[in-house]
């Protein structure tokens, strides 16, 4: 390994995640669920209780971060209360809003908000005027509620597959109603940041599957401001309930070197968009998550998970993205803490790990293993330590060459007894909450031989 080259900077709420709308305010959501309607599980959920000790010490062990609150209901749902011929509607009540806002202030969090576009008639597209989020700003502002960053619809290149085909909007119609939307949100909040498009990308695909809905492009061309945020969406497997599947989460495909390609080729593409039509604004991956439609079970909940998560954190700090939101925090096959349980999973522990290890400035590494990948940042709070994650996708062990890197002075190795497994160690100790009292120092040392355990994730500290 060459001696390491600094390229970019994250801030500190970088590795962020969501609690999708569903989940928040009792909507269709996924655990249970075996198949997939319009973009939603089939299962009808109780809003969650974010009243619990145990999940804001969860929370706390990962931030700051941003809380987006999104997904596919966000251009469905109804808020403060149900018009009256839609009596199953699912709504946004004052209760919740206010619930979120105290977990927020809580747990050192940061707002993501998607407002409902909703503009189900293609002969309404770029005539959007907002009434229905009117009442929503009037509340929050009245109430002093903090919206960092917001965005108009969800995953909007999709609505042809949750809406109906004619609902689809063009890139040109929907920068107009983005501008809209910023001038209606900058009027109760100057300093909110305004994010889209927001566009879903698909493994091998891209931005669609029909080229109607390749709009981020056009979308990007069109804007009659500047935008703050440039964000995709993506997912590099699909779950067995997706009813269109182009890379089907399997053991083999996650450990899969070739299935992390995808996101460079698509990041560089939304890069050359960004540069060339809002050069000013930040990339970030505003939605991600190991499989979509709510993750693969017996997958997405267990170790191998890790490895997909820690390879896109590290290439997207790498390729310049300054957010990652991870798809979920709770819920789902996917969440980092099991809804039912409020148990960390084996990506939680990951999550846990880079929070702790992983600083804002990145550097430049490469490994010429295919199944050794290696990322290098400066360590969050000691600047005499550099941190390379090394991540071994094979089942054997891996002697690293450091000339040119330094000498190590500590080891973290995140593994389990097998690639499938619920629970992970921390050199070689289970790894357990404790009631929010864990910390680095409850794990043992370990020597400072530069070798990789076969299927690990590891964290060097070098000088």
């Amino acid at each position: 390994m060459a001696r390491p080259i600094p390229i970019a900077t994250i801030p500190r709420e970088y590795l962020s995640f969501s609690i999708d709308i569903s989940v928040l305010a009792g909507g269709y959501w996924w655990e249970g669920s075996m198949g997939v309607k319009q973009g939603l599980g089939t299962l009808r959920v109780p809003p969650i209780d974010l009243d619990h000790k145990k999940l804001d010490r969860l929370v706390q062990a990962l931030g700051p971060a941003y809380l987006r609150v999104g997904g596919s209901e966000a251009d469905k749902i109804h808020y403060f209360e149900a018009p009256d011929d839609e009596p199953d509607a699912i709504v946004l009540t004052q209760a919740i809003w206010d619930k979120l806002h105290a977990f927020l202030q809580r747990n050192q969090l940061k707002l993501v908000f998607t407002f409902k576009y909703g503009l189900f008639e293609r002969s309404l597209h770029g005539r959007w005027q907002g009434s229905e989020i009117q009442k929503l700003l009037d509340y929050s502002k009245q109430k002093n509620y903090q919206i960092a960053v917001c965005e108009l619809g969800n995953e909007l290149n999709a609505y042809w597959a949750f809406h109906g085909i004619r609902s689809q909007p063009g890139g040109k119609n929907l920068a107009q109603d983005y501008a809209t939307f910023a001038r209606l949100v900058k009027r109760y909040f100057p300093s909110c940041k305004i994010m889209g498009p927001g566009s879903a990308y698909w493994p091998k695909l891209g931005e669609s599957l029909t080229p109607l809905s390749n709009l981020t492009k056009k979308f990007l061309a069109y804007l009659p401001f500047e935008l703050d945020i440039v964000s995709w969406h993506y997912y590099p497997f699909q779950s067995t309930r997706s009813p269109v599947r182009t890379r089907t989460a399997t053991l083999r495909a996650i450990l899969s070197p070739r299935s992390y390609l995808d996101f460079a080729k698509y990041t560089e593409k939304l890069n050359f968009w960004r540069y060339l039509h809002q050069p000013q604004a930040q990339l970030w991956t505003g939605e991600t998550g190991s499989a979509q439609c709510g993750g693969q079970p017996e997958l997405s909940d267990r170790f191998v998970s890790c490895f997909w998560w820690a390879e896109q954190l590290g290439q997207g700090a790498v390729s310049g993205h300054k957010v990652m939101i991870r798809q979920s925090l709770i819920g789902g096959d996917y969440g980092l803490i099991n809804r039912l349980t409020l148990k960390p999973r084996p990506d939680y522990w990951m999550s846990w790990l880079w929070v702790r290890l992983m600083g804002d400035q990145v550097y430049a590494v490469s490994s010429n293993q295919s199944r050794v990948k290696v990322y290098c940042h400066q360590h969050p709070d000691n600047v005499n330590f550099k941190t390379l994650m090394l991540i071994n996708l094979g089942n054997f062990s891996a002697d690293i060459n450091l000339d040119g890197l330094g000498q190590i002075q500590q080891r973290y190795v995140l593994s389990a007894k097998n690639i499938e497994a619920k629970k992970v160690m921390i050199n070689g100790q289970k790894a357990k909450f404790n009631k929010g009292k864990v910390e680095l120092t409850d794990f043992p040392v370990l020597s400072k031989t530069p070798i990789l355990p076969p299927f690990s994730i590891n964290f060097w500290l070098i000088t």
